[in-house]
């Protein structure tokens, strides 16, 4: 039976495991959370502070919520603590999906349109995987995204593993993490591979996540322990060798589960890379990346921040989800419940807030007058087998709930502990669907079934619901066509890819893969790609009454 039958994602570490060699650090200390900007290691102002649009978010610590949490930042020597991390308002400089839900608001996982008045969808290719062992064999689970990339020439032409490929304008590559361990690289108009796979010794669960600048370096996170030490591998794509590992197995961490299923997000503003680990601890990487592509050399000398925090109560350290960001405020939630935001300048707390369960899915953003909203469900896992997934819409400045919303739902504790709830990340309406978000719920009602639903994003209250008949992890994910109009992508347990109008929430056709469904798709133009838990990446084509050619448009949010 696989482990989505089972209700397992991350099995406990059941041994103790002695920490690898770390570098010399220099630890910041226990600080309290709600010390002010004078802390050690805080970066002046930037010099144009204040002027026009605003820069960062300068946010008063909310004292009562901390009241219970206390950090350190450890760092190697001469780091910068937080390296004046605000990220850009645009994430990629390029055309593509480069990391789990497009970028850091985590509500993407789309790029460009699709044909007007989309009506089915066909099979254009399928690539086979190996396996690695029970219950995870190969094919992607939960997150298990890919990217996708349409490379810009030059750096294409650096990249000799492509050969012929390296002369194809508009080519377009998939990179797709398996859970037999291997990372597979596949012409997306052709479906062939277009290199040679990565082979990294353990399966991975998450999804990995590529420069988005488009330099020539990907990220793979690392889900299982089996043949090599685990951890997140960092990949030179012109040689295809890994240029740096970071390992799970840390010193400083609270718990030895070295797992990373989060995927991480790059500045490419300050050559940076921030990712949680499922140690309990959040990394920031200085890359230090040298680039040439003419020489055909890609080199990184990283240095590397950790945030550790500790909570009275809250002994369930672990960052599943991924990363989301604006500008200076980095958003995440743990296997203990707790949301954090912090202030990336200097690794700060701002304010935390207890969802009432394990939080795996990761939090969504977007803007309202300016400032930062959050939209996030938690699990029935800790006080399951039965309970509610509470759904909420959080104020990312102070953490307080706008409104909440709560579902019934059924999970198990026999023969083998079952989760339910909200393990989806939700999408967040834009375009016509714009006053809207969607979740999708597993086991809820009952321990079989799904639900997806809509939201109105002002007040929490239904505006449709659609009843799955079995249960779903895989995300939403938003598309538009060539119209403007709005439909979703969800993919389910039951094998099938189900088109559904986003205004409505009428199921308008289905694809049947036949193959159990756990990750989530990305898709560029009319190209959706998507793994399955029967050793397949499937590339699927969107069909409308438009038969032209999809148009691109925007760039990953």
């Amino acid at each position: 039976m696989l482990c989505a039958l089972a209700g397992c994602r991350t099995p406990p570490a059941t041994t103790p495991v002695t920490p690898e060699a770390q570098p010399r650090l220099v630890d910041a200390g226990s600080a309290a959370v709600d010390a002010g900007p004078g802390d050690a290691g805080s970066p002046p102002a930037p010099a144009d502070a204040g002027r026009g649009d605003v820069e960062w978010f300068d946010v008063t610590p909310n004292g009562p919520s901390l009241g219970h949490l206390a950090r350190g930042v450890i760092g190697d020597a001469g780091v910068p603590v937080g390296d004046h991390q605000i990220f850009p308002d645009t994430y990629a400089s390029a055309e593509g999906v480069f990391t789990f839900r497009g970028g850091p608001s985590r509500t993407g996982g789309a790029w460009g349109t699709v044909p007007r008045n989309p009506r089915r969808l066909e099979v254009a290719w399928k690539v086979g995987t190996s396996e690695s062992f029970e219950p995870w064999k190969g094919g992607a689970g939960w997150t298990g995204e890919p990217v996708i990339v349409r490379w810009p020439a030059v750096i294409r032409h650096s990249m000799p593993a492509l050969k012929k490929l390296r002369q194809k304008d508009g080519f377009t590559e998939v990179i797709q993490g398996s859970l037999d361990g291997n990372v597979y690289f596949i012409d997306l108009a052709t479906g062939r591979q277009s290199r040679p796979p990565l082979h990294t010794g353990n399966p991975i669960k998450g999804s990995v996540s590529l420069d988005p600048r488009a330099y020539p370096l990907l990220f793979v996170g690392q889900g299982i322990p089996w043949k090599a030490p685990i951890g997140v591998h960092v990949y030179d794509l012109i040689s295809q060798k890994e240029v740096f590992f970071l390992s799970g197995n840390d010193a400083n961490a609270p718990r030895q589960w070295r797992a990373f299923d989060s995927s991480g997000l790059l500045n490419r503003k300050t050559d940076s890379y921030v990712v949680g680990g499922e140690n309990g601890l959040v990394y920031l990487l200085h890359l230090n990346t040298v680039f040439d592509p003419l020489a055909l050399t890609l080199k990184v000398a990283p240095q590397v921040t950790r945030y550790r925090y500790r909570e009275d109560g809250n002994s369930w350290f672990g960052v599943e989800n991924s990363l989301s960001v604006a500008k200076n405020l980095a958003f995440f939630a743990d296997n203990g419940g707790t949301i954090q935001a912090l202030d990336m300048r200097t690794f700060t707390p701002l304010w935390a807030y207890d969802s009432g369960d394990d939080t795996d899915a990761s939090l969504t953003l977007e803007l309202e007058g300016g400032k930062p909203v959050l939209y996030t469900g938690c699990e029935v896992d800790k006080t399951g087998p039965r309970g509610k997934t509470w759904l909420r819409k959080l104020d990312g400045l102070t953490g307080t709930p706008t409104w909440q919303r709560s579902y019934a739902c059924q999970g198990a504790k026999e023969p083998k502990k079952i989760d339910a709830g909200m393990f989806a990340t939700n999408a967040v309406g834009t375009g016509d669907v714009s006053d809207l978000v969607f979740f999708t719920l597993a086991r809820c009602p009952g321990p079989d079934n799904g639900t997806v639903l809509a939201l109105d994003k002002a007040t929490g209250e239904e505006v449709w619901k659609l009843d799955l008949p079995k249960y779903t992890w895989s995300s939403p994910t938003l598309i538009h066509d060539q119209g403007g109009a709005s439909y979703l992508l969800q993919g389910g347990i039951d094998g099938k890819l189900r088109l559904i109008d986003a205004r409505t929430g009428k199921e308008l056709t289905y694809f049947a893969l036949n193959e159990e469904i756990e990750a989530s798709p990305a898709v560029f133009e009319d190209m959706v790609v998507l793994g399955t838990r029967q050793d397949h990446i499937w590339g699927l084509r969107v069909v409308g009454d438009d038969l032209t050619a999809a148009k691109s448009r925007g760039a990953s949010r």
